[in-house]
Protein backbone atom coordinates (compact mmCIF):
# COMPACT_ATOMS: atom_id res chain seq x y z
CA UNK A 1 0.00 0.00 0.00
CA UNK A 2 3.56 2.29 -0.04
CA UNK A 3 2.00 3.46 -3.76
CA UNK A 4 -1.12 4.49 -2.24
CA UNK A 5 0.50 6.96 0.36
CA UNK A 6 3.27 8.37 -2.22
CA UNK A 7 0.29 8.69 -4.52
CA UNK A 8 -1.84 11.35 -2.17
CA UNK A 9 1.23 13.24 -0.98
CA UNK A 10 2.05 13.78 -4.63
CA UNK A 11 -1.67 14.55 -5.71
CA UNK A 12 -1.24 17.03 -2.56
CA UNK A 13 1.61 18.60 -3.73
CA UNK A 14 0.79 19.39 -7.25
CA UNK A 15 -3.24 21.35 -5.61
CA UNK A 16 -5.04 18.45 -7.20
CA UNK A 17 -5.67 16.59 -3.93
CA UNK A 18 -8.68 18.46 -2.52
CA UNK A 19 -10.26 19.03 -5.95
CA UNK A 20 -9.95 15.21 -6.24
CA UNK A 21 -12.28 14.40 -3.20
CA UNK A 22 -14.29 17.30 -4.00
CA UNK A 23 -14.89 15.48 -7.18
CA UNK A 24 -15.18 12.20 -5.58
CA UNK A 25 -17.97 12.90 -3.25
CA UNK A 26 -19.75 14.74 -6.04
CA UNK A 27 -19.83 12.27 -8.78
CA UNK A 28 -18.08 9.08 -8.16
CA UNK A 29 -15.28 6.94 -9.04
CA UNK A 30 -15.25 7.14 -12.08
CA UNK A 31 -15.24 10.87 -12.46
CA UNK A 32 -12.13 11.50 -9.84
CA UNK A 33 -10.73 8.90 -11.92
CA UNK A 34 -10.62 10.78 -15.12
CA UNK A 35 -9.83 13.84 -13.14
CA UNK A 36 -6.76 12.46 -11.45
CA UNK A 37 -5.20 11.03 -15.02
CA UNK A 38 -5.99 14.10 -17.12
CA UNK A 39 -4.89 16.74 -14.76
CA UNK A 40 -1.68 15.36 -14.54
CA UNK A 41 -1.47 15.38 -18.14
CA UNK A 42 -2.47 18.79 -18.10
CA UNK A 43 -0.10 20.16 -15.64
CA UNK A 44 2.99 18.62 -17.61
CA UNK A 45 1.83 20.70 -20.55
CA UNK A 46 1.85 24.10 -17.94
CA UNK A 47 4.91 23.55 -16.33
CA UNK A 48 6.79 22.14 -19.45
CA UNK A 49 10.32 23.84 -19.19
CA UNK A 50 9.80 25.24 -22.66
CA UNK A 51 7.60 27.14 -21.32
CA UNK A 52 9.06 28.59 -18.28
CA UNK A 53 12.45 29.69 -19.41
CA UNK A 54 12.41 32.29 -17.01
CA UNK A 55 11.63 29.25 -14.27
CA UNK A 56 13.32 26.05 -15.47
CA UNK A 57 13.89 25.35 -11.55
CA UNK A 58 10.79 25.67 -10.46
CA UNK A 59 9.39 24.07 -13.50
CA UNK A 60 11.96 21.44 -13.25
CA UNK A 61 10.80 20.11 -10.39
CA UNK A 62 7.36 20.53 -10.63
CA UNK A 63 8.14 18.23 -13.93
CA UNK A 64 10.11 15.81 -11.91
CA UNK A 65 7.25 15.24 -9.41
CA UNK A 66 4.68 15.05 -12.35
CA UNK A 67 6.55 12.15 -14.11
CA UNK A 68 6.53 10.79 -10.46
CA UNK A 69 2.83 10.59 -10.64
CA UNK A 70 3.03 8.93 -13.96
CA UNK A 71 5.09 6.25 -13.04
CA UNK A 72 2.51 5.46 -9.68
CA UNK A 73 0.03 5.66 -11.85
CA UNK A 74 1.04 3.06 -14.26
CA UNK A 75 1.21 0.32 -11.39
CA UNK A 76 -1.93 1.00 -10.20
CA UNK A 77 -5.79 -0.05 -10.55
CA UNK A 78 -8.57 2.93 -11.27
CA UNK A 79 -9.48 1.29 -7.15
CA UNK A 80 -5.84 2.24 -6.19
CA UNK A 81 -6.11 5.90 -7.33
CA UNK A 82 -9.69 6.00 -5.59
CA UNK A 83 -7.91 5.09 -2.68
CA UNK A 84 -5.40 7.41 -3.10
CA UNK A 85 -7.89 10.13 -2.92
CA UNK A 86 -10.10 9.45 -0.57
CA UNK A 87 -8.17 7.46 2.54
CA UNK A 88 -8.22 10.06 5.15
CA UNK A 89 -10.81 12.31 4.03
CA UNK A 90 -13.53 14.07 5.62
CA UNK A 91 -17.30 13.20 4.38
CA UNK A 92 -18.03 16.76 3.66
CA UNK A 93 -17.48 18.89 0.60
CA UNK A 94 -16.34 22.54 1.53
CA UNK A 95 -18.12 25.56 -0.12
CA UNK A 96 -16.17 26.36 -3.37
CA UNK A 97 -15.09 30.36 -4.19
CA UNK A 98 -16.62 31.28 -7.64
CA UNK A 99 -14.22 32.99 -10.04
CA UNK A 100 -15.03 34.54 -13.35
CA UNK A 101 -12.49 34.71 -15.76
CA UNK A 102 -12.73 37.16 -18.32
CA UNK A 103 -10.77 36.88 -21.45
CA UNK A 104 -10.86 37.35 -25.53
CA UNK A 105 -7.72 35.14 -26.08
CA UNK A 106 -9.76 31.79 -26.50
CA UNK A 107 -6.67 30.09 -25.20
CA UNK A 108 -5.63 32.44 -22.53
CA UNK A 109 -9.20 31.80 -21.19
CA UNK A 110 -8.91 28.63 -21.72
CA UNK A 111 -5.94 27.74 -19.50
CA UNK A 112 -6.91 30.30 -16.55
CA UNK A 113 -10.26 28.62 -16.87
CA UNK A 114 -8.72 25.02 -16.29
CA UNK A 115 -5.93 26.17 -13.68
CA UNK A 116 -9.06 27.53 -11.90
CA UNK A 117 -10.99 24.56 -12.04
CA UNK A 118 -7.99 21.95 -11.16
CA UNK A 119 -7.58 24.37 -7.75
CA UNK A 120 -10.90 23.50 -6.83
CA UNK A 121 -12.66 26.99 -7.80
CA UNK A 122 -16.14 26.92 -9.63
CA UNK A 123 -15.21 28.96 -13.01
CA UNK A 124 -17.50 30.60 -15.54
CA UNK A 125 -16.30 32.64 -18.20
CA UNK A 126 -16.40 35.84 -19.94
CA UNK A 127 -15.23 36.46 -23.46
CA UNK A 128 -15.55 39.97 -23.44
CA UNK A 129 -16.16 42.67 -20.90
CA UNK A 130 -19.71 42.83 -22.40
CA UNK A 131 -20.33 38.90 -21.73
CA UNK A 132 -18.48 39.06 -18.79
CA UNK A 133 -20.69 41.48 -17.29
CA UNK A 134 -23.75 39.49 -18.55
CA UNK A 135 -22.32 36.08 -16.80
CA UNK A 136 -21.21 38.05 -13.66
CA UNK A 137 -24.72 38.90 -12.92
CA UNK A 138 -25.98 35.62 -12.81
CA UNK A 139 -22.87 33.70 -11.50
CA UNK A 140 -22.35 36.41 -8.56
CA UNK A 141 -18.62 35.28 -8.38
CA UNK A 142 -16.64 36.13 -5.46
CA UNK A 143 -13.71 37.43 -7.73
CA UNK A 144 -13.08 38.29 -11.21
CA UNK A 145 -9.75 37.99 -13.03
CA UNK A 146 -10.16 39.92 -16.20
CA UNK A 147 -7.69 40.96 -18.86
CA UNK A 148 -7.55 45.07 -18.89
CA UNK A 149 -7.74 45.51 -23.49
CA UNK A 150 -10.53 43.82 -24.39
CA UNK A 151 -13.38 44.82 -27.57
CA UNK A 152 -16.15 46.97 -26.09
CA UNK A 153 -15.75 47.84 -22.34
CA UNK A 154 -12.59 46.85 -21.12
CA UNK A 155 -11.72 45.58 -17.71
CA UNK A 156 -11.30 48.70 -15.56
CA UNK A 157 -14.98 49.52 -17.20
CA UNK A 158 -16.22 46.30 -16.38
CA UNK A 159 -15.35 46.48 -12.85
CA UNK A 160 -17.30 49.85 -12.69
CA UNK A 161 -20.37 48.55 -13.97
CA UNK A 162 -19.78 45.71 -11.07
CA UNK A 163 -19.18 48.05 -8.42
CA UNK A 164 -23.07 49.17 -8.96
CA UNK A 165 -24.19 46.07 -7.85
CA UNK A 166 -21.85 44.54 -5.93
CA UNK A 167 -18.79 47.25 -4.51
CA UNK A 168 -17.52 43.55 -2.62
CA UNK A 169 -16.30 41.88 -5.23
CA UNK A 170 -12.75 41.02 -6.23
CA UNK A 171 -10.82 42.06 -9.12
CA UNK A 172 -7.38 40.96 -10.44
CA UNK A 173 -6.50 42.90 -13.78
CA UNK A 174 -4.40 40.66 -16.05
CA UNK A 175 -2.14 42.74 -18.75
CA UNK A 176 0.92 42.49 -21.10
CA UNK A 177 1.26 46.07 -21.26
CA UNK A 178 1.36 47.84 -17.83
CA UNK A 179 4.90 49.50 -18.60
CA UNK A 180 3.37 51.11 -21.66
CA UNK A 181 0.13 51.33 -21.14
CA UNK A 182 -1.65 54.44 -20.59
CA UNK A 183 -4.18 53.89 -17.79
CA UNK A 184 -6.46 57.00 -16.42
CA UNK A 185 -5.69 58.48 -12.99
CA UNK A 186 -9.16 57.52 -12.20
CA UNK A 187 -8.16 53.47 -13.01
CA UNK A 188 -4.89 54.35 -10.58
CA UNK A 189 -6.78 55.66 -7.95
CA UNK A 190 -9.64 52.77 -8.05
CA UNK A 191 -6.75 49.99 -7.79
CA UNK A 192 -5.86 51.18 -4.49
CA UNK A 193 -8.96 52.06 -2.97
CA UNK A 194 -10.76 49.03 -3.75
CA UNK A 195 -7.37 46.62 -2.99
CA UNK A 196 -7.74 45.24 -6.42
CA UNK A 197 -4.31 43.07 -7.91
CA UNK A 198 -2.61 43.36 -11.11
CA UNK A 199 -0.97 40.69 -13.14
CA UNK A 200 1.47 40.78 -16.19
CA UNK A 201 1.65 38.68 -18.87
CA UNK A 202 2.65 36.11 -19.47
CA UNK A 203 2.18 34.98 -15.88
CA UNK A 204 2.90 31.29 -14.48
CA UNK A 205 0.03 29.26 -13.12
CA UNK A 206 2.16 28.86 -9.64
CA UNK A 207 1.71 33.11 -9.26
CA UNK A 208 -1.71 32.85 -10.46
CA UNK A 209 -2.76 30.39 -8.18
CA UNK A 210 -0.74 32.24 -5.11
CA UNK A 211 -2.45 35.79 -6.00
CA UNK A 212 -5.73 34.22 -5.82
CA UNK A 213 -5.38 32.21 -2.58
CA UNK A 214 -3.84 35.22 -0.68
CA UNK A 215 -6.68 37.83 -2.06
CA UNK A 216 -9.34 35.51 -1.33
CA UNK A 217 -8.58 35.11 2.28
CA UNK A 218 -8.16 38.26 3.14
CA UNK A 219 -11.51 40.30 4.14
CA UNK A 220 -13.65 41.73 1.64
CA UNK A 221 -12.79 45.36 0.78
CA UNK A 222 -15.88 47.48 0.75
CA UNK A 223 -15.65 50.62 -0.35
CA UNK A 224 -17.99 53.65 0.84
CA UNK A 225 -17.28 55.27 -2.92
CA UNK A 226 -19.14 54.07 -6.06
Amino acid sequence: MKDIGELQKELGYLGLLEKARDIFHELGEPAVVSFVRSSYRLLSKVYHPDLNPGSLVEAGKTQRRLNRVAHLMRQMTDKDIVESVTRGSRSGVKEKKKILVVEDESNLLEMFRDILLMEGYEVREGIDGENGYEVFCQFRPDLVLTDVLMPGINGFELARRVRRIDRGVKFVFISGFWGIMTRTREDRENIIKHGYRTLSKPCRASDILELVKDYLNEEAKISVFA
